[in-house]
């Protein structure tokens, strides 16, 4: 029989293997994580398939398919793969290991064997007897397929029970270990781990003490060259999954089963309430959900005062315009009976709000020199926390350096291919770019000293803050207040107090941080306009001096 008839063989179930001249093989292959101690690596596999299809006649491997995933699921990438190559008839058999490789979950083996069936495609197993092209074989894959999923929930329930009585002694139950920690192997109990433990006290103080919020936290530690576990970069929703575990006051959670002081604790008890209350009342737990549209220039600073969930921009249709207003969360999502604070007219609080700031810089040089001086005082007070971040990026420039070695040594040594080489050294040296830079950042940071701008420089704030008012767009106003404007707080339906950044002439972020310090001025009180809402004028008074937030 020729080539073509094989080609049409795929859509014709009536014809099997020996009519055909010339038998494809797609060969899949499949390891998940639970195999890391049984004899079914990609390698051993692939060997095994080219040894039961070089004695077939005829047979030769046209395609290789293989996943790295659980079996529990058909969304994987390469099985994805093998099923498009056999509704495209490029292959007239599929074959694996066995049975289990394939799927460990009996409706998805029947759903993928019927639609190879109707694809024309033979399933085979290399290792267990039966051919899908009979009724026989059918039956007996579909048997297999019930006993690995028997198996695979087996695993599961034995996996569960071990966890939960490793948890009841406060021991690590498995997985992936915590940012910060490190496995003992004898004891099964989490330790703290030297490079990366201070920086989740780093974290800690970022959220707690500077008031960051996640997603600058994050570009912080990006920016310093900090990595996760994983060695991948920081992201908000990371930051924010180690401000809310527990396992770093020491606790160990699993299912209904708490145990306190299973470790040693790298944050106290009060600074995590601390960072706890602060989530609750920046309501990043909803990812400071936005209104739609970007001309709200303050949305993600204010908070509701009755409640503590994020002001969203909102708006209104009347008869001949449009109003915008600042809403609740919880208002906007429920109604006034979840929570009953006030709308704020949007146009009159960024008009007041960026008046302000104007203002504040252009009159408010006795106050800037007391935030200056009391950051001076944090400065120094944090000086050993940033000689133990040094002393961390100095053994991850260590480690990064003695990688790099290895890699050039395994090229010369002929052990690793030059792709796959220059690929990987680029992110190493890349990395160690970034060490290198936080390490003079922190040498630096270490000797100086937060410094008050000279009169000169924060004229010309004031006067840029006065061109954007005047001609910026709206998205260079939002811009401008999220620089110089750490939060702005409500303290009745007529008044807010803004609460300012401090520039500093070095672009150094630990020093940036350091030297941040929020000023309170308040506006004076509203009255009320010719439409009949709140408006605030843009006079501004002293109120006092307090740390960021």
């Amino acid at each position: 029989m020729g080539r073509s008839s094989t080609a049409r063989r795929t859509k014709n179930a009536a014809m099997t293997l020996d009519d055909l001249d010339t038998v494809r093989v797609g060969v899949y292959m499949r390891r998940s994580t639970d195999d890391e101690h049984q004899p079914y690596s990609i390698e051993a596999q692939d060997e095994r398939l080219k040894s039961y299809v070089e004695p077939q006649p005829g047979w030769h491997v046209a395609m290789r398919f293989s996943d790295d995933a659980s079996g529990a699921t058909t969304e994987r990438d390469d099985l994805q793969r093998a099923l498009a190559a056999a509704r495209a008839g490029l292959i007239d058999v599929l074959l694996v290991y066995r049975v289990d490789r394939f799927s460990r979950n009996l409706r998805d083996m029947v759903t993928l064997l019927d639609e190879l069936d109707q694809c024309g495609v033979v399933f085979r197993s290399a290792t267990e007897p039966f051919d899908t092209s009979t009724p026989m074989g059918r039956m007996l894959v579909q048997m297999l397929g019930m006993f690995a999923q028997f198996e695979r929930d087996t695993i599961i329930d034995r996996v569960i029970n071990g966890m939960e009585r490793k948890a009841a002694k406060g021991l690590w139950k498995g997985g992936r270990r915590p940012f910060g920690y490190t496995v003992a192997h004898d004891t099964h109990r989490l330790v703290p781990h030297t490079d990366e433990s201070p920086i989740v006290r780093l974290i800690f103080r970022l959220y707690t003490y500077d008031r960051l919020g996640s997603k600058v936290v994050a570009r912080v530690l990006n920016e310093r060259g900090h990595r996760t576990t994983t060695g991948g970069t920081w992201s908000a929703y990371q930051i924010l999954r180690v401000l809310s575990n527990r396992v770093y006051i020491g606790e160990l959670s699993f299912r209904e089963i708490t145990v306190n002081d299973c470790h040693t604790p790298l944050i106290d008890t009060e600074t995590f309430e601390e960072a706890q209350r602060l989530l609750a009342e920046r309501g990043e737990d909803h990812a400071h959900r936005r209104a739609n549209g970007s001309d709200y220039q303050l949305t993600g600073l204010m908070r509701c005062p009755k409640c503590g969930k994020a002001m969203i921009g909102t708006r209104a249709t009347g008869k001949n315009k449009v109003y915008r207003y600042y809403t609740c969360f919880t208002r906007s999502r429920y109604d006034t009976t979840k929570c009953d604070g006030h709308r704020i007219n949007a146009d009159a609080v960024e008009q007041a709000v960026l008046g302000a700031l104007a203002s504040f810089y252009r009159d408010h040089h006795a106050l800037i020199a007391d935030a200056v001086a009391e950051a001076q005082r944090q400065h120094r007070a944090g000086h050993d926390t940033q000689q133990a971040e040094l002393a961390s990026v100095e053994t991850k420039i260590t480690e990064t350096n003695g990688k790099i070695d290895r890699y050039l040594t395994a090229f010369e040594n002929g052990t690793l291919d030059e792709e796959l080489v220059g690929q990987r050294l680029a992110e190493l040296r890349a990395t160690s770019k970034q060490l290198h830079a936080r390490r003079e950042e922190l040498a630096s940071a270490l000797d100086a000293e937060p410094t008050v701008p000279e009169a000169a420089t924060l004229a010309k704030i004031a006067d840029h803050i006065t061109r954007v008012i005047d001609r910026g767009s709206d998205q260079t106003r939002k811009a401008l207040i999220e620089t110089l404007i750490a939060e702005v707080k409500i303290t009745s339906p007529s008044t807010v107090i803004p609460r300012y950044r401090i520039l500093q002439p070095s672009t150094d972020h630990d020093t940036a941080a350091a030297t941040n310090k929020a000023l309170t001025s308040d506006n004076a009180p509203a009255r009320a306009s010719k439409e009949g809402v709140r408006a605030m004028t843009n006079l501004v008074g002293q109120v006092g001096l307090e740390p960021t937030t």
